[in-house]
């Protein structure tokens, strides 16, 4: 059967546009059109948004309520680590030894300000500026970590703002805050610096090297002063020493927008009270502090450690401004007699 010469010649056209085409595309080995990936933002993401950040407040204050009621210790780690843990556990023997005549710090989860670290890795740590606690004592900076993706934010530490101190200007939490290395550099000191110039400070006082980079702060007016108070009662009698060991390495460094950094780490204070008359005792009457040893005297020593909880504001370099103590907190969290 003949076909028809137009279809003939349309079928012939087609075949040859096709090979054509399936050439064309051969030659070229180009790859099919792929969508394009999302854009990278320049800096990392804030690690957490206020809506999350409060709902970890609301998680904690209900984990510190049930503990706080019951003076329970083992409620807490949920939701509360580190010094935190060490300082709220102590403070439970010290209200239950005293009938409740010194109840636990209170600690608002209300926040003023959310500091927000801007990571993609772990650990990370938030800082918050509480509300005013209703006994109107300082706003508290509480410091709340997260250690792994699976794992919960909890409250690493607390400490209580200064009389009048300004918190330095930090990014909003939308943005987040860049995290900075123990090390970093373009400060007056070094995160890392900071916290062991400081130690330096509170060991040998004005006789320090670094006396001068650091501004005078009620933290360290109270610490001279309560060691000076046991000097005091130790009288004759015996001696009394005093170490400031900072940790290894900040908890965290936060920048502020004037190029400085928020720096938060720990100290650990051991105060040694050594009795140097042959006979004697060194009573030991505060019933937290007996609660503590298992005991009302000791024959030799009596040795109370703390823990510290220190945030700092390091200004930037060349500046000319010196490094300040915005808020402390220094609890014991043990004592044994000897």
């Amino acid at each position: 059967m003949n076909r028809h010469p137009l279809v003939h010649r349309r079928r012939g056209v087609a075949a040859a546009v096709s090979l054509a085409l399936v050439a064309v595309l051969a030659a070229c080995g180009s790859p099919l059109p792929q969508p394009d990936p999302e854009p990278v933002p320049p800096v990392a993401p804030p690690a957490m948004s206020v809506a999350q950040s409060n709902d970890v407040l609301t998680d904690l204050g209900s984990v510190l309520t049930q503990a706080d009621s019951t003076l329970d210790a083992s409620a807490l780690p949920p939701r509360v680590e580190g010094p935190a843990l060490a300082i709220r556990s102590a403070e439970y023997v010290r209200a239950t030894a005293t009938g409740g005549a010194k109840p636990p710090t209170v600690l608002p989860t209300t926040a003023q300000v959310e500091i927000v670290p801007q990571t993609t890795t772990w650990p990370r740590t938030q800082l918050v500026v509480t509300t005013q606690p209703d006994d109107l004592q300082a706003p508290r900076i509480l410091a709340l970590q997260q250690s792994a993706p699976r794992e919960p934010y909890r409250l690493w530490g607390w400490a209580r703002m200064g009389q009048g101190v300004q918190m330095p200007p930090t990014a909003a939490p939308a943005t987040g805050s860049a995290v900075l290395a123990p090390d970093a550099t373009g400060l007056v000191v070094t995160p890392t610096e900071a916290m062991t110039q400081y130690a330096d400070l509170l060991s040998n006082g004005a006789a320090s090297p670094y006396a001068a980079t650091f501004a005078p702060d009620a933290f360290r007016a109270g610490i001279e002063a309560a060691r000076a108070a046991t000097v005091a009662g130790v009288e004759a009698a015996g001696t009394v020493t005093e170490t400031y060991t900072p940790d290894a390495a900040p908890l965290v460094s936060l920048a502020t927008v004037d190029g400085g950094a928020l720096v938060v780490g720990q100290l650990t204070t051991v105060s040694t009270v050594t009795l140097t008359v042959a006979g004697g005792t060194i009573p030991i009457q505060d019933p937290f502090y007996a609660a503590l040893t298992g005991t009302t005297s000791a024959g030799t020593s009596f040795v109370r450690t703390f823990s510290d909880v220190l945030v700092m504001y390091v200004p930037p370099a060349g500046s000319g401004a010196p490094v300040q103590v915005l808020a402390a907190e220094h609890a014991v969290t043990s004592a044994a007699a000897s």
